[in-house]
Protein backbone atom coordinates (compact mmCIF):
# COMPACT_ATOMS: atom_id res chain seq x y z
CA UNK A 1 0.00 0.00 0.00
CA UNK A 2 2.24 2.56 0.76
CA UNK A 3 6.17 2.76 -0.32
CA UNK A 4 8.79 5.64 0.54
CA UNK A 5 12.12 5.77 -1.22
CA UNK A 6 14.86 8.01 -0.57
CA UNK A 7 12.05 10.68 1.13
CA UNK A 8 13.99 13.58 2.45
CA UNK A 9 11.99 16.70 4.51
CA UNK A 10 14.63 20.09 5.22
CA UNK A 11 14.55 23.46 5.82
CA UNK A 12 17.18 26.47 4.87
CA UNK A 13 19.59 27.21 7.55
CA UNK A 14 22.36 29.85 7.40
CA UNK A 15 25.52 28.03 6.21
CA UNK A 16 23.04 24.67 5.05
CA UNK A 17 20.23 22.95 5.96
CA UNK A 18 18.38 21.31 8.81
CA UNK A 19 16.76 17.70 8.00
CA UNK A 20 13.96 16.67 9.39
CA UNK A 21 13.52 13.49 7.97
CA UNK A 22 16.95 11.70 5.94
CA UNK A 23 16.50 9.32 3.86
CA UNK A 24 13.64 7.92 4.66
CA UNK A 25 12.69 3.94 3.09
CA UNK A 26 10.13 1.68 4.06
CA UNK A 27 7.05 -0.38 2.94
CA UNK A 28 3.48 -0.84 4.61
CA UNK A 29 1.95 -3.85 3.07
CA UNK A 30 -2.02 -3.56 3.12
CA UNK A 31 -3.72 -4.58 6.74
CA UNK A 32 -0.79 -4.11 8.73
CA UNK A 33 -0.22 -2.57 11.46
CA UNK A 34 2.74 -0.13 12.23
CA UNK A 35 4.33 1.63 14.90
CA UNK A 36 6.64 4.38 14.62
CA UNK A 37 7.96 5.51 17.58
CA UNK A 38 11.23 7.56 18.87
CA UNK A 39 12.05 10.71 21.19
CA UNK A 40 10.90 14.18 20.57
CA UNK A 41 12.04 15.94 17.54
CA UNK A 42 12.66 12.56 16.04
CA UNK A 43 10.80 13.49 12.84
CA UNK A 44 7.81 11.01 13.94
CA UNK A 45 5.12 13.32 13.45
CA UNK A 46 6.32 14.77 10.02
CA UNK A 47 6.62 11.95 9.03
CA UNK A 48 2.75 10.82 9.19
CA UNK A 49 1.77 14.22 7.75
CA UNK A 50 3.57 12.90 4.88
CA UNK A 51 2.04 10.24 4.83
CA UNK A 52 -1.21 11.16 5.26
CA UNK A 53 -0.49 13.72 2.49
CA UNK A 54 -1.19 16.90 4.32
CA UNK A 55 2.60 17.87 3.86
CA UNK A 56 3.72 18.57 0.11
CA UNK A 57 7.08 19.98 0.86
CA UNK A 58 9.75 16.87 0.84
CA UNK A 59 11.32 15.22 -1.55
CA UNK A 60 11.98 12.04 -2.66
CA UNK A 61 9.16 9.15 -3.74
CA UNK A 62 6.31 7.99 -1.62
CA UNK A 63 3.94 5.45 -3.69
CA UNK A 64 0.02 5.19 -2.28
CA UNK A 65 -2.21 2.21 -3.91
CA UNK A 66 0.24 2.33 -7.00
CA UNK A 67 -0.36 6.31 -7.26
CA UNK A 68 3.40 8.78 -7.31
CA UNK A 69 2.09 10.34 -4.56
CA UNK A 70 5.19 12.82 -5.43
CA UNK A 71 4.22 13.24 -8.70
CA UNK A 72 0.43 14.26 -8.33
CA UNK A 73 -0.67 17.94 -8.27
CA UNK A 74 -2.71 19.31 -5.30
CA UNK A 75 -5.88 18.75 -5.97
CA UNK A 76 -5.15 14.85 -7.07
CA UNK A 77 -3.62 14.48 -3.29
CA UNK A 78 -6.27 15.76 -1.76
CA UNK A 79 -8.70 13.24 -3.62
CA UNK A 80 -6.84 10.41 -2.62
CA UNK A 81 -6.27 11.22 0.85
CA UNK A 82 -9.67 12.02 1.01
CA UNK A 83 -11.42 8.83 -0.66
CA UNK A 84 -8.54 6.60 1.49
CA UNK A 85 -6.85 8.03 4.64
CA UNK A 86 -8.73 8.86 7.76
CA UNK A 87 -7.04 10.48 10.90
CA UNK A 88 -7.15 10.19 14.65
CA UNK A 89 -5.17 13.08 16.60
CA UNK A 90 -3.95 13.19 19.98
CA UNK A 91 -6.16 16.00 20.40
CA UNK A 92 -9.19 14.74 18.87
CA UNK A 93 -9.78 17.75 16.78
CA UNK A 94 -13.60 17.14 16.81
CA UNK A 95 -15.61 20.36 16.21
CA UNK A 96 -16.93 21.58 19.24
CA UNK A 97 -19.65 23.51 17.52
CA UNK A 98 -21.22 20.14 16.20
CA UNK A 99 -22.85 17.06 18.08
CA UNK A 100 -21.75 13.59 17.57
CA UNK A 101 -23.81 12.93 15.00
CA UNK A 102 -22.56 16.19 13.17
CA UNK A 103 -19.17 15.37 13.82
CA UNK A 104 -19.70 11.89 12.62
CA UNK A 105 -21.54 13.79 9.16
CA UNK A 106 -18.82 15.85 8.12
CA UNK A 107 -16.17 13.05 6.40
CA UNK A 108 -19.29 11.95 4.26
CA UNK A 109 -20.39 15.48 3.33
CA UNK A 110 -17.39 15.90 1.03
CA UNK A 111 -18.64 12.18 -0.82
CA UNK A 112 -21.27 12.05 -3.50
CA UNK A 113 -23.80 10.44 -1.31
CA UNK A 114 -27.61 11.43 -0.77
CA UNK A 115 -28.92 12.22 2.38
CA UNK A 116 -30.54 9.10 2.97
CA UNK A 117 -27.17 7.33 2.06
CA UNK A 118 -25.44 9.72 4.67
CA UNK A 119 -27.72 8.98 7.88
CA UNK A 120 -27.85 5.26 7.58
CA UNK A 121 -23.94 5.50 7.88
CA UNK A 122 -24.02 8.06 10.62
CA UNK A 123 -26.16 5.56 12.24
CA UNK A 124 -24.40 2.44 11.94
CA UNK A 125 -21.55 3.72 13.26
CA UNK A 126 -23.24 4.97 16.20
CA UNK A 127 -24.59 1.87 16.72
CA UNK A 128 -21.21 0.39 16.09
CA UNK A 129 -19.29 2.16 18.49
CA UNK A 130 -21.91 2.78 21.14
CA UNK A 131 -22.40 5.77 21.20
CA UNK A 132 -25.91 5.86 20.05
CA UNK A 133 -26.69 7.85 23.50
CA UNK A 134 -24.20 10.41 22.83
CA UNK A 135 -25.44 11.64 19.33
CA UNK A 136 -27.33 14.66 20.36
CA UNK A 137 -24.55 15.82 22.77
CA UNK A 138 -21.34 18.27 22.24
CA UNK A 139 -17.17 17.38 22.46
CA UNK A 140 -17.32 19.28 25.77
CA UNK A 141 -19.86 17.19 27.36
CA UNK A 142 -17.99 14.22 26.87
CA UNK A 143 -15.32 12.82 28.54
CA UNK A 144 -11.44 12.32 26.88
CA UNK A 145 -12.12 8.42 26.19
CA UNK A 146 -15.81 9.50 24.83
CA UNK A 147 -13.97 12.05 22.30
CA UNK A 148 -11.42 10.12 21.64
CA UNK A 149 -13.97 7.51 20.48
CA UNK A 150 -16.09 9.79 18.47
CA UNK A 151 -12.49 10.57 16.75
CA UNK A 152 -11.74 7.15 15.72
CA UNK A 153 -15.65 6.58 14.44
CA UNK A 154 -15.15 9.46 12.42
CA UNK A 155 -12.09 8.44 10.77
CA UNK A 156 -13.29 5.04 9.39
CA UNK A 157 -16.96 5.69 8.58
CA UNK A 158 -16.16 6.43 4.90
CA UNK A 159 -14.71 2.97 5.19
CA UNK A 160 -10.62 4.61 4.58
CA UNK A 161 -8.07 1.77 3.43
CA UNK A 162 -5.58 3.53 6.03
CA UNK A 163 -5.85 5.14 9.52
CA UNK A 164 -3.08 7.16 10.98
CA UNK A 165 -3.08 7.94 14.38
CA UNK A 166 -0.87 10.56 15.90
CA UNK A 167 0.03 9.72 20.08
CA UNK A 168 -3.67 8.47 20.07
CA UNK A 169 -4.28 7.78 23.84
CA UNK A 170 -1.81 10.27 24.74
CA UNK A 171 -4.30 12.28 26.90
CA UNK A 172 -6.16 9.15 28.55
CA UNK A 173 -6.03 7.35 31.50
CA UNK A 174 -4.33 3.93 30.85
CA UNK A 175 -7.77 2.51 31.36
CA UNK A 176 -9.48 4.32 28.35
CA UNK A 177 -5.69 4.11 25.70
CA UNK A 178 -6.07 0.06 26.54
CA UNK A 179 -9.86 0.24 25.32
CA UNK A 180 -8.91 2.54 22.40
CA UNK A 181 -6.02 0.31 21.11
CA UNK A 182 -8.16 -2.67 21.37
CA UNK A 183 -10.24 -0.88 19.05
CA UNK A 184 -7.57 -0.49 16.36
CA UNK A 185 -7.02 -4.31 16.97
CA UNK A 186 -9.96 -4.77 16.22
CA UNK A 187 -10.45 -2.63 12.80
CA UNK A 188 -7.04 -3.72 12.03
CA UNK A 189 -8.13 -7.14 11.75
CA UNK A 190 -11.34 -6.31 9.48
CA UNK A 191 -8.90 -5.08 7.08
CA UNK A 192 -7.85 -1.65 7.78
CA UNK A 193 -4.05 -0.80 7.75
CA UNK A 194 -3.16 0.98 10.55
CA UNK A 195 0.27 3.41 11.33
CA UNK A 196 0.88 5.05 14.42
CA UNK A 197 3.05 7.27 16.61
CA UNK A 198 3.49 6.42 19.64
CA UNK A 199 5.93 6.93 23.05
CA UNK A 200 4.56 4.35 24.59
CA UNK A 201 6.17 0.37 24.83
CA UNK A 202 2.94 -1.30 25.72
CA UNK A 203 0.96 0.49 22.74
CA UNK A 204 3.85 -0.11 20.46
CA UNK A 205 3.22 -4.10 21.32
CA UNK A 206 -0.33 -3.69 19.33
CA UNK A 207 1.64 -3.60 16.52
CA UNK A 208 2.83 -6.39 14.06
CA UNK A 209 6.30 -3.83 13.36
CA UNK A 210 7.87 -1.30 14.88
CA UNK A 211 10.06 1.33 12.83
CA UNK A 212 12.38 3.68 15.68
CA UNK A 213 13.31 6.91 14.27
CA UNK A 214 15.83 9.06 15.92
CA UNK A 215 17.72 12.56 14.47
CA UNK A 216 15.15 12.35 11.31
CA UNK A 217 16.27 8.47 10.53
CA UNK A 218 14.80 5.31 10.79
CA UNK A 219 17.56 3.17 13.04
CA UNK A 220 15.90 0.38 13.44
CA UNK A 221 13.05 -1.75 12.58
CA UNK A 222 11.43 -5.06 15.35
CA UNK A 223 8.48 -7.12 15.10
CA UNK A 224 6.04 -7.66 17.49
CA UNK A 225 5.93 -11.66 18.05
CA UNK A 226 3.48 -12.08 20.60
CA UNK A 227 -0.17 -11.31 20.55
CA UNK A 228 -1.08 -7.60 21.35
CA UNK A 229 -2.01 -7.32 24.79
CA UNK A 230 -5.01 -7.27 26.42
CA UNK A 231 -7.02 -8.30 23.33
CA UNK A 232 -10.91 -8.56 23.41
CA UNK A 233 -13.30 -6.18 25.54
CA UNK A 234 -15.47 -3.77 24.79
CA UNK A 235 -14.92 -0.88 22.32
CA UNK A 236 -17.09 1.62 24.61
CA UNK A 237 -14.69 4.09 26.49
CA UNK A 238 -15.65 5.69 29.45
Amino acid sequence: MIRLDHLEKSYPLAGGRYYVLRRIEFQVAEGEFVTIMGPSGAGKSTLLGILGMLDADWSGEYWFAGQPVHRLKPRQRAELNKHNIGFVFQSYHLLDNLTVYENLDVPLSYRNLRASERAAMVADTLDRFHIVAKKDLFPSQLSGGQQQLVAIARAVIARPKLILADEPTGNLHSEQGREIMELFTRLNREGVTIVQVTHSETNAAYGRRILRMADGWIVGETSSGSPAPGQGGSAAAS
